[in-house]
């Protein structure tokens, strides 16, 4: 429930902020009329506030926990089988001599 509420208000941060950039774009195509630049600026703010729209139907993405994250990996602290050893050189040292 928290995430939808913060999705929620993420949204209409970004209505407000998009209504204070169409603002700024009327004034801009005041001052420097309709220029090609301007058209431009104006069409990506219209393709802005289309994305936003179609993000508020959106379902956001589930969380996910540590537990679950692939990039993780969980290693026990339980001792290792000296057996997987029985074999191994120790780096720098060469072999081990034969008992």
């Amino acid at each position: 429930m928290f995430a939808m509420a913060s999705t929620t208000t993420e949204l209409a941060e970004l209505h407000r902020v998009l209504g204070q950039l169409r603002s700024c774009v009327s004034t801009l195509r005041s001052r420097y009329g309709d220029p090609p630049c301007v058209q431009r600026i104006s069409n990506d703010v219209d393709r802005l506030d289309i994305d936003v729209a179609e993000l508020s139907n959106v379902l956001p993405a589930p969380r996910r926990s540590a537990e679950t994250r692939d990039d993780v990996v969980i290693v026990p602290d339980t001792p290792y089988d000296p057996a997987l050893w029985r074999d191994a050189d120790d780096e720098g040292l060469g072999g081990q001599a034969p008992q």
